[in-house]
């Protein structure tokens, strides 16, 4: 019980079935947890009924209503630590990432040196497909921009395809992280990185949805847009290791350790 793929869902009846059987036919050893959050196109009823075919491999939590990104993961990620996982991912439903390349982002981690390994489209090799013009622009003006404000060393700050060691969810304070749209996942590296974790981006091929409607609005980027500032500023105050019972903050890993000593 190692690796964990974590896939929030709202109403993705096209592909959530596909993309079940594409992780547990690579025979890599994925266990997959979706967090439905009140589809109401049935994308649960699909889910749960392809548990009993992959008992003890495929999970299913069921949330009331659509309550935001974020606060899907961040449940996921806290039911992945204490179930023990040591590889945490973070994946669409869509098939915008390619199944195949969560064996590189784990091998990123296993192998590479990484504490976070972020599947890139603005690195060497990667890149995206059937986007408009405008996305590009706004996703690649967007990823600068947060780079400029934030100063964090990656290429792709809004990627939502990363593998975690254990560690670093262990290490960061998840309540801390507030943002629940297109903003979450630049707080989640942010506070990889201001902890002292290693950050790897790894290129991949982002190809747009083919079934479904995209999950993307005006509120989301605004929050991108606006929750960066925030961030950058709230950062000056704000430490994201999360505190132990005896108030003392929780140490970094000897594998971060090791691997922060060996990049100076």
């Amino acid at each position: 019980m190692s690796k964990l793929v974590i896939i929030p869902t709202y109403n993705e009846k096209e592909n959530i079935g596909n993309i079940i059987e594409s992780i547990i036919s690579l025979h890599q050893g994925f266990h997959i947890l979706v967090i439905d959050d009140g589809s109401p196109d049935g994308t649960a009823l699909i889910v749960e009924q392809l548990r009993a075919k992959y008992f003890n491999v495929l999970f299913l939590e069921e949330r009331p209503r659509k309550s935001g990104l974020g606060t899907a993961y961040i449940f996921g990620f806290k039911w992945a630590v204490n179930r023990g996982y040591k590889f945490i991912f973070e994946m669409d439903a869509d098939f915008s990432h390619n199944p195949k390349d969560l064996i590189r982002l784990h091998d990123t981690c296993l192998n590479g040196g990484a504490d976070v390994a972020v599947g890139s489209r603005y690195v060497s090799g990667g890149g995206n497909v059937n986007w408009s013009w405008d996305r590009v622009l706004l996703s690649r003006g967007g990823s600068i921009y947060t780079k400029i404000i934030t100063w964090m060393p990656v290429e792709d700050p809004t990627a939502g395809f990363v593998c975690y060691r254990r560690e670093v969810l262990e290490t960061i304070n998840l309540d801390e992280i507030h943002f629940v749209g297109y903003a979450f996942q630049i707080e989640m590296k942010f506070a990889a990185w201001k902890l002292g974790f290693k950050i790897k981006e790894v290129p991949i091929v982002f190809e747009d949805r083919k079934f479904g409607s995209s999950k993307m609005n005006k509120g989301i980027v605004k929050e991108g847009i606006l929750g960066v500032l925030n961030l950058r500023w709230q950062s000056l105050f704000k430490n994201y290791r999360k505190r132990v019972k005896n108030n003392d903050y929780v140490e970094m890993s000897p594998y971060s350790k090791k691997v922060m000593a060996g990049s100076k």
